[in-house]
């Protein structure tokens, strides 16, 4: 029993699209990755560098166009958070990167496939 010829077509078509948007999406959530990571860097180095201090220390916290002064401890307390959630931004984008490559390389098998039953 084979495909009709426009219902294969038809087929190939709706799965080259699928794959070429796992293929984007891909792309993007990777991009995403590099940005959380590259942020919790920075908090995490922030972090060091306030932890360092004395803890009579002024530090100043940036707000809009100005700077307030922050007691040391809660600045340390907001970073900490900011970086664990960071770090779970980063996690979920890496789930979800696993999906769509899952995603893309179901989408190639199945090109395979057809090609393999359309010859045969």
């Amino acid at each position: 029993m084979s495909i009709p010829n426009e219902a294969l077509q038809k087929l190939l078509q709706e799965i080259e699209q699928k794959a070429a948007q796992s293929q984007q999406q891909i792309s993007i959530v990777k991009t995403q990755i590099a940005a959380k990571t590259r942020e919790s860097r920075m908090v995490q180095l922030t972090l060091n560098e306030i932890e360092s201090l004395p803890e009579q220390t002024n530090v100043y916290e940036g707000v809009g166009k100005m700077f307030v002064m922050t007691p040391t401890t809660e600045l340390k307390g907001k970073l900490t958070a900011e970086n664990a959630e960071l770090k779970l931004d980063a996690s979920n984008l890496e789930k979800k990167l696993h999906y769509l490559e899952t995603t893309y390389k179901n989408s190639r098998e199945h090109i395979e496939q057809l090609f393999k039953t359309g010859q045969a």
